[in-house]
Protein backbone atom coordinates (compact mmCIF):
# COMPACT_ATOMS: atom_id res chain seq x y z
CA UNK A 1 0.00 0.00 0.00
CA UNK A 2 1.04 3.51 -0.66
CA UNK A 3 0.79 5.72 2.37
CA UNK A 4 0.37 9.60 1.37
CA UNK A 5 1.74 12.72 3.60
CA UNK A 6 0.18 15.77 2.54
CA UNK A 7 1.07 19.50 4.16
CA UNK A 8 -1.25 20.64 6.43
CA UNK A 9 -3.29 23.50 5.10
CA UNK A 10 -5.70 24.25 8.37
CA UNK A 11 -4.00 28.04 8.87
CA UNK A 12 -1.81 27.74 12.45
CA UNK A 13 -0.58 23.96 11.53
CA UNK A 14 2.97 23.16 11.99
CA UNK A 15 2.73 19.56 12.19
CA UNK A 16 3.06 16.95 10.13
CA UNK A 17 1.38 13.25 10.55
CA UNK A 18 4.19 11.25 10.17
CA UNK A 19 8.27 11.99 11.14
CA UNK A 20 11.00 10.08 9.81
CA UNK A 21 11.56 7.43 11.87
CA UNK A 22 8.31 6.29 11.82
CA UNK A 23 8.95 6.08 7.82
CA UNK A 24 11.63 4.16 8.28
CA UNK A 25 9.56 1.45 10.36
CA UNK A 26 6.53 1.84 8.43
CA UNK A 27 8.69 0.87 4.72
CA UNK A 28 10.70 -1.28 6.74
CA UNK A 29 7.46 -3.22 7.06
CA UNK A 30 6.77 -3.26 3.11
CA UNK A 31 4.67 0.20 3.09
CA UNK A 32 5.45 2.15 0.44
CA UNK A 33 5.42 6.09 1.95
CA UNK A 34 5.11 9.51 -0.35
CA UNK A 35 5.58 12.81 1.24
CA UNK A 36 4.10 15.61 -0.26
CA UNK A 37 7.66 18.25 -0.57
CA UNK A 38 7.74 20.72 2.17
CA UNK A 39 5.30 18.59 4.56
CA UNK A 40 7.65 18.44 7.42
CA UNK A 41 9.37 22.19 7.21
CA UNK A 42 7.23 23.69 9.78
CA UNK A 43 8.65 20.74 12.60
CA UNK A 44 11.94 21.13 11.56
CA UNK A 45 12.24 18.34 9.43
CA UNK A 46 14.07 18.48 5.55
CA UNK A 47 12.85 16.58 2.45
CA UNK A 48 16.00 14.76 2.25
CA UNK A 49 14.68 13.26 5.73
CA UNK A 50 12.42 11.45 4.41
CA UNK A 51 14.04 10.16 1.60
CA UNK A 52 16.53 8.95 4.28
CA UNK A 53 14.29 7.63 5.51
CA UNK A 54 13.01 5.63 2.50
CA UNK A 55 10.05 7.73 1.61
CA UNK A 56 9.59 9.16 -2.04
CA UNK A 57 8.94 13.30 -2.36
CA UNK A 58 6.39 14.08 -4.31
CA UNK A 59 5.63 17.43 -5.70
CA UNK A 60 1.78 18.90 -5.57
CA UNK A 61 -0.91 17.48 -3.73
CA UNK A 62 -2.79 16.46 -6.79
CA UNK A 63 0.21 13.96 -7.80
CA UNK A 64 0.31 12.33 -4.21
CA UNK A 65 -3.54 11.75 -3.34
CA UNK A 66 -3.59 10.34 -7.31
CA UNK A 67 -1.26 7.22 -6.37
CA UNK A 68 -2.67 7.11 -2.46
CA UNK A 69 -4.01 4.05 -0.99
CA UNK A 70 -4.09 5.74 2.45
CA UNK A 71 -4.11 9.32 3.24
CA UNK A 72 -2.09 10.09 6.86
CA UNK A 73 -3.40 13.27 8.12
CA UNK A 74 -3.20 15.43 11.32
CA UNK A 75 -5.76 17.79 10.51
CA UNK A 76 -9.33 16.86 8.73
CA UNK A 77 -9.06 17.62 4.79
CA UNK A 78 -10.33 20.50 2.96
CA UNK A 79 -13.27 19.91 0.39
CA UNK A 80 -10.51 20.71 -2.35
CA UNK A 81 -8.56 18.12 -0.93
CA UNK A 82 -11.25 15.07 -0.41
CA UNK A 83 -12.32 15.98 -3.70
CA UNK A 84 -8.67 14.78 -4.79
CA UNK A 85 -8.39 11.29 -3.17
CA UNK A 86 -9.43 8.66 -5.62
CA UNK A 87 -12.84 6.08 -4.21
CA UNK A 88 -11.53 3.34 -2.34
CA UNK A 89 -8.55 5.60 -0.63
CA UNK A 90 -8.72 5.46 2.87
CA UNK A 91 -7.80 8.77 5.01
CA UNK A 92 -7.02 8.78 8.93
CA UNK A 93 -6.53 12.01 10.56
CA UNK A 94 -8.42 14.28 13.72
CA UNK A 95 -12.50 14.21 12.08
CA UNK A 96 -14.19 15.29 15.17
CA UNK A 97 -17.14 13.49 12.90
CA UNK A 98 -19.80 14.49 15.33
CA UNK A 99 -19.55 18.17 14.63
CA UNK A 100 -18.69 17.90 11.25
CA UNK A 101 -21.42 16.30 9.37
CA UNK A 102 -20.27 18.41 6.27
CA UNK A 103 -17.23 16.55 5.98
CA UNK A 104 -18.65 13.11 6.84
CA UNK A 105 -20.57 13.57 3.44
CA UNK A 106 -17.95 14.95 1.37
CA UNK A 107 -16.16 12.13 2.44
CA UNK A 108 -19.18 9.75 1.41
CA UNK A 109 -19.40 11.18 -1.98
CA UNK A 110 -16.22 10.55 -2.46
CA UNK A 111 -16.74 6.98 -1.84
CA UNK A 112 -13.59 7.04 0.31
CA UNK A 113 -12.94 5.14 3.80
CA UNK A 114 -12.37 7.49 6.82
CA UNK A 115 -10.67 6.20 10.24
CA UNK A 116 -11.29 9.56 13.18
CA UNK A 117 -8.55 9.07 15.21
CA UNK A 118 -9.75 11.31 17.85
CA UNK A 119 -12.43 8.33 18.20
CA UNK A 120 -9.93 5.83 19.21
CA UNK A 121 -11.48 4.23 22.19
CA UNK A 122 -10.20 5.33 25.60
CA UNK A 123 -8.90 1.85 26.43
CA UNK A 124 -5.77 0.30 28.16
CA UNK A 125 -4.53 -1.74 24.45
CA UNK A 126 -5.02 1.02 22.72
CA UNK A 127 -2.44 3.71 24.85
CA UNK A 128 0.02 4.04 22.15
CA UNK A 129 -2.90 5.36 19.45
CA UNK A 130 -4.19 7.64 22.04
CA UNK A 131 -3.60 11.07 19.84
CA UNK A 132 -5.68 13.49 22.12
CA UNK A 133 -3.80 12.45 25.03
CA UNK A 134 -0.40 12.91 23.69
CA UNK A 135 -1.36 16.36 22.05
CA UNK A 136 -2.79 17.72 25.01
CA UNK A 137 0.01 17.02 27.16
CA UNK A 138 2.11 18.80 25.41
CA UNK A 139 -0.51 21.34 25.02
CA UNK A 140 -0.57 21.67 28.74
CA UNK A 141 3.07 22.44 29.08
CA UNK A 142 3.04 25.21 26.42
CA UNK A 143 0.35 26.97 27.98
CA UNK A 144 1.80 27.60 31.50
CA UNK A 145 5.07 28.37 29.41
CA UNK A 146 2.77 31.24 27.69
CA UNK A 147 1.11 32.55 30.86
CA UNK A 148 4.55 32.82 32.44
CA UNK A 149 5.75 34.83 29.63
CA UNK A 150 2.68 37.06 29.61
CA UNK A 151 2.97 37.43 33.49
CA UNK A 152 4.75 40.41 35.28
CA UNK A 153 6.46 37.99 38.04
CA UNK A 154 8.34 35.42 38.46
CA UNK A 155 6.91 31.97 39.54
CA UNK A 156 8.80 30.81 42.74
CA UNK A 157 9.83 32.50 45.90
CA UNK A 158 12.69 34.02 45.94
CA UNK A 159 14.40 35.42 49.31
CA UNK A 160 16.94 38.47 48.60
CA UNK A 161 18.48 41.43 50.51
CA UNK A 162 16.56 43.45 48.92
CA UNK A 163 13.43 41.55 49.84
CA UNK A 164 11.01 38.55 49.27
CA UNK A 165 9.21 37.79 46.73
CA UNK A 166 5.89 35.87 47.33
CA UNK A 167 5.70 32.74 44.62
CA UNK A 168 2.77 33.32 41.76
CA UNK A 169 -0.29 31.64 42.51
CA UNK A 170 -2.14 29.43 39.48
CA UNK A 171 -5.59 28.09 39.19
CA UNK A 172 -5.93 25.31 36.73
CA UNK A 173 -9.37 24.38 35.66
CA UNK A 174 -9.53 21.00 34.88
CA UNK A 175 -7.12 17.88 35.65
CA UNK A 176 -7.78 16.04 32.22
CA UNK A 177 -4.29 15.06 30.46
CA UNK A 178 -3.56 18.89 29.91
CA UNK A 179 -4.60 19.91 33.55
CA UNK A 180 -2.21 17.45 35.05
CA UNK A 181 0.69 18.29 33.07
CA UNK A 182 -0.32 22.18 33.26
CA UNK A 183 0.00 21.67 37.07
CA UNK A 184 3.22 19.70 37.00
CA UNK A 185 5.28 22.13 34.86
CA UNK A 186 3.50 25.25 36.83
CA UNK A 187 4.83 22.98 40.17
CA UNK A 188 8.40 22.61 38.70
CA UNK A 189 8.91 26.48 37.99
CA UNK A 190 7.62 26.86 41.93
CA UNK A 191 4.07 28.42 41.86
CA UNK A 192 1.18 27.51 44.24
CA UNK A 193 -0.94 25.60 42.45
CA UNK A 194 -4.76 24.94 43.03
CA UNK A 195 -7.07 22.63 40.68
CA UNK A 196 -10.80 22.46 40.12
CA UNK A 197 -12.39 19.41 38.59
CA UNK A 198 -15.62 18.36 38.89
CA UNK A 199 -14.67 14.38 39.20
CA UNK A 200 -13.63 13.98 42.56
CA UNK A 201 -11.95 10.89 41.85
CA UNK A 202 -9.36 13.52 39.93
CA UNK A 203 -8.22 14.30 43.56
CA UNK A 204 -5.47 11.93 44.17
CA UNK A 205 -3.62 12.76 41.23
CA UNK A 206 -3.87 16.69 41.77
CA UNK A 207 -2.91 15.96 45.34
CA UNK A 208 -0.08 13.87 44.33
CA UNK A 209 1.52 16.69 41.94
CA UNK A 210 1.41 18.98 45.00
CA UNK A 211 -1.58 21.07 44.25
CA UNK A 212 -4.46 21.93 45.87
CA UNK A 213 -7.72 20.11 45.05
CA UNK A 214 -11.39 22.50 45.10
CA UNK A 215 -13.50 20.18 46.06
CA UNK A 216 -16.99 21.01 44.36
CA UNK A 217 -19.59 18.31 45.49
CA UNK A 218 -20.73 16.44 42.53
CA UNK A 219 -24.07 15.92 41.91
CA UNK A 220 -25.91 13.10 39.39
CA UNK A 221 -26.06 15.82 36.62
CA UNK A 222 -22.54 15.23 35.61
CA UNK A 223 -21.45 12.27 33.02
CA UNK A 224 -18.54 10.73 32.24
CA UNK A 225 -17.29 8.69 29.53
CA UNK A 226 -13.65 7.44 28.44
CA UNK A 227 -12.27 9.78 30.97
CA UNK A 228 -13.78 12.94 29.99
CA UNK A 229 -16.76 14.99 31.20
CA UNK A 230 -20.14 14.40 28.40
CA UNK A 231 -22.37 16.67 30.16
CA UNK A 232 -23.30 17.90 33.06
CA UNK A 233 -26.07 20.59 34.63
CA UNK A 234 -26.51 24.41 34.42
CA UNK A 235 -26.75 24.38 37.80
CA UNK A 236 -23.73 22.59 39.01
CA UNK A 237 -21.77 25.11 36.41
CA UNK A 238 -23.00 27.81 38.30
CA UNK A 239 -22.76 26.11 41.75
CA UNK A 240 -18.51 25.81 40.58
CA UNK A 241 -17.91 29.05 39.84
CA UNK A 242 -19.83 30.53 42.80
CA UNK A 243 -17.23 28.69 44.80
CA UNK A 244 -14.01 29.29 42.25
CA UNK A 245 -14.77 32.92 41.84
CA UNK A 246 -12.59 33.87 45.39
CA UNK A 247 -9.79 31.67 44.22
CA UNK A 248 -10.08 33.46 40.37
CA UNK A 249 -9.99 36.71 42.37
CA UNK A 250 -6.71 35.93 44.41
CA UNK A 251 -4.44 34.37 41.27
CA UNK A 252 -1.83 35.33 39.43
CA UNK A 253 -2.68 32.96 35.90
CA UNK A 254 -5.50 30.95 35.45
CA UNK A 255 -5.71 28.41 33.11
CA UNK A 256 -9.08 26.68 32.08
CA UNK A 257 -8.73 23.21 29.80
CA UNK A 258 -12.58 22.48 30.44
CA UNK A 259 -14.06 20.46 27.30
CA UNK A 260 -17.11 18.68 26.51
CA UNK A 261 -16.65 16.43 23.10
CA UNK A 262 -19.52 17.46 20.54
CA UNK A 263 -20.44 20.47 22.84
CA UNK A 264 -19.91 24.20 23.06
CA UNK A 265 -17.01 24.80 25.90
CA UNK A 266 -18.77 25.06 29.23
CA UNK A 267 -17.97 28.79 30.98
CA UNK A 268 -16.04 28.51 33.61
CA UNK A 269 -14.82 32.34 33.93
CA UNK A 270 -17.01 35.19 33.71
CA UNK A 271 -16.90 38.91 32.85
CA UNK A 272 -17.62 39.71 36.83
CA UNK A 273 -14.89 36.95 37.48
CA UNK A 274 -12.41 38.60 35.28
CA UNK A 275 -12.71 41.89 36.29
CA UNK A 276 -12.01 40.82 40.08
CA UNK A 277 -8.79 39.87 39.01
CA UNK A 278 -5.57 41.62 39.86
CA UNK A 279 -4.30 43.94 36.94
CA UNK A 280 -1.49 41.98 34.93
CA UNK A 281 -3.14 38.80 36.15
CA UNK A 282 -2.96 35.77 33.51
CA UNK A 283 -5.79 34.03 31.87
CA UNK A 284 -4.94 31.40 29.24
CA UNK A 285 -8.62 29.88 27.49
CA UNK A 286 -7.38 26.15 25.87
CA UNK A 287 -10.87 25.41 25.11
CA UNK A 288 -11.51 28.98 22.55
CA UNK A 289 -11.87 27.16 19.84
CA UNK A 290 -14.99 25.66 21.06
CA UNK A 291 -16.18 28.69 22.39
CA UNK A 292 -14.32 29.32 25.15
CA UNK A 293 -14.16 28.81 28.61
CA UNK A 294 -14.01 32.75 29.83
CA UNK A 295 -16.60 34.95 28.52
CA UNK A 296 -13.71 37.40 27.38
CA UNK A 297 -11.25 35.25 25.46
CA UNK A 298 -10.76 35.67 21.86
CA UNK A 299 -10.31 32.70 19.34
CA UNK A 300 -6.79 33.11 18.27
CA UNK A 301 -6.45 36.45 19.59
CA UNK A 302 -4.54 37.49 23.07
CA UNK A 303 -6.28 40.49 24.34
CA UNK A 304 -6.49 42.58 27.75
CA UNK A 305 -9.40 43.36 29.20
CA UNK A 306 -9.60 45.16 32.66
CA UNK A 307 -6.36 45.01 33.15
CA UNK A 308 -6.13 41.23 32.35
CA UNK A 309 -4.08 39.20 30.04
CA UNK A 310 -6.14 36.87 27.75
CA UNK A 311 -4.35 33.92 25.35
CA UNK A 312 -7.19 32.54 23.12
CA UNK A 313 -4.52 30.15 21.41
CA UNK A 314 -6.85 27.50 19.39
CA UNK A 315 -3.68 25.00 18.12
CA UNK A 316 -1.21 24.94 21.44
CA UNK A 317 -0.11 21.50 20.24
CA UNK A 318 1.31 23.46 17.04
CA UNK A 319 3.48 25.77 19.18
CA UNK A 320 5.94 22.61 19.63
CA UNK A 321 5.96 20.95 16.33
CA UNK A 322 9.12 19.19 16.27
CA UNK A 323 7.69 17.06 19.71
CA UNK A 324 3.60 17.05 18.79
CA UNK A 325 4.72 15.77 15.12
CA UNK A 326 7.03 12.89 16.88
CA UNK A 327 4.39 11.96 19.11
CA UNK A 328 1.69 11.95 16.67
CA UNK A 329 3.37 10.29 14.40
CA UNK A 330 3.89 7.72 16.77
CA UNK A 331 0.36 7.67 17.83
CA UNK A 332 -0.97 7.33 14.33
CA UNK A 333 1.52 4.48 13.16
CA UNK A 334 0.46 1.86 15.37
CA UNK A 335 -2.97 2.88 14.99
CA UNK A 336 -2.55 1.73 11.27
CA UNK A 337 -0.23 -1.02 11.99
CA UNK A 338 -3.21 -2.41 14.30
CA UNK A 339 -5.47 -2.31 11.86
CA UNK A 340 -3.78 -2.75 8.28
CA UNK A 341 -0.59 -4.78 6.81
CA UNK A 342 1.37 -4.02 3.37
CA UNK A 343 -0.80 -5.81 1.58
CA UNK A 344 -4.36 -4.34 3.08
CA UNK A 345 -6.85 -3.48 5.82
CA UNK A 346 -8.27 -6.29 8.14
CA UNK A 347 -11.29 -4.64 8.17
CA UNK A 348 -12.56 -6.30 11.30
CA UNK A 349 -15.42 -4.53 12.26
CA UNK A 350 -16.42 -5.89 15.89
CA UNK A 351 -13.32 -4.97 16.59
CA UNK A 352 -13.36 -2.75 19.69
CA UNK A 353 -10.87 -0.69 17.74
CA UNK A 354 -11.98 -0.44 14.63
CA UNK A 355 -15.83 -0.22 15.70
CA UNK A 356 -14.98 2.90 17.44
CA UNK A 357 -13.08 5.19 15.01
CA UNK A 358 -14.11 3.92 11.95
CA UNK A 359 -16.44 6.91 10.18
CA UNK A 360 -16.83 5.44 6.76
CA UNK A 361 -16.40 2.42 4.77
CA UNK A 362 -16.18 2.72 0.76
CA UNK A 363 -18.20 5.94 1.07
CA UNK A 364 -20.89 4.65 3.36
CA UNK A 365 -21.41 6.14 7.14
CA UNK A 366 -21.31 3.00 9.43
CA UNK A 367 -20.36 4.39 12.80
CA UNK A 368 -23.86 4.08 14.54
CA UNK A 369 -23.69 7.80 16.22
CA UNK A 370 -23.23 9.52 13.20
CA UNK A 371 -25.97 7.85 10.91
CA UNK A 372 -28.98 9.93 12.03
CA UNK A 373 -26.21 12.89 12.07
CA UNK A 374 -25.96 12.85 8.42
CA UNK A 375 -29.19 11.43 7.16
CA UNK A 376 -30.60 14.28 9.05
CA UNK A 377 -27.76 17.49 7.69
Amino acid sequence: MILAVPKERKARENRVALTPDVVKDLCGKGFQVSVEAGAGLNSFISDQQYVDAGATIVQGIESLYQTADVVLKVNAPLGEEIALMKPGCVLMSLMFASTSPGLVEACAQQGISAFSVDAIPRITRAQKMDVLSSQSNLAGYKTVLLAANALGKIFPMLMTAAGTVKPAKVVIMGAGVAGLQAIATAKRLGAIVEVSDIRPETKEQVESLGAKFIEVKGDDSIKTEGGYVKDVSAEFLAKQQALIAKHVADADIVITTALIPGKKAPVLITDEMVKSMRMGSVIVDMAVEQGGNCTMSELNQTVVKNGVTIIGESNLPSLLPLNASQLYAKNIGTFLLHLADKDGFKWEMEEEITKGSLILKGGTVVHPSLQTLVANN
